[in-house]
């Protein structure tokens, strides 16, 4: 577990599954995402995804809990989504973060993702960390930008255009 001022950065546990599937259900959080809320199914499998990833590569995306009130703020982390993307992209820990509603405006996004990179570097110490972001999702490209990540290309992902970024990893 990951501590910062305000937050708690676990693996995701059996008990975060509705919150999980609430946050991929709320049209505002897939906006820039899909843009099409998930099914229960969809929901599901992501899930699943969660624990399969830290089992087999040792990271993932960490629940955000805040801890004033212990509630489910989002999730954040690196994984691999395999995503096709060239070999600029895939080989590197992909950055992700996900706030729900209930999240939003408050820093927790800047706050666990440079907690989580600050383990990522030292646990990997990784050449560089990539993300994508839709181009049109303002609020995640100024988060990329004050985590370090600069704009490189543009891609297209399930078909839709889409921003990669990559930040160099630590000296």
């Amino acid at each position: 577990m990951i501590e910062t001022e305000r937050l708690f950065l676990r693996p995701h546990i059996a008990d975060d599954f509705e919150d999980c599937r609430a946050m991929w259900q709320d049209p505002a959080v897939v906006k820039y995402i899909s843009g099409t809320p998930a099914t229960e199914a969809e929901a599901w499998l992501r899930f699943l995804g969660y624990f399969g990833r830290w089992d087999i590569m040792g990271y993932g995306l960490f629940a955000l809990i805040e801890k004033s009130s212990g509630q489910f703020m989002g999730e954040v982390g690196f994984s691999d989504f395999r995503r096709g993307l060239g070999p600029d992209f895939d080989p590197f820990h992909e950055a992700a973060w996900v706030l729900a509603t209930a999240g939003h405006g408050k820093g927790y996004a800047l706050e666990a993702m440079t907690a989580a990179q600050a383990w990522l570097d030292q646990k990997f110490n990784p050449d560089k960390t990539v993300c994508i972001i839709n181009p049109d999702n303002l609020p995640s490209i100024k988060l990329a930008g004050k985590l370090g990540f600069q704009p490189t290309r543009k891609g297209v992902y399930n078909d839709s255009t889409v921003q990669l970024f990559e930040r160099q990893g630590p000296a």
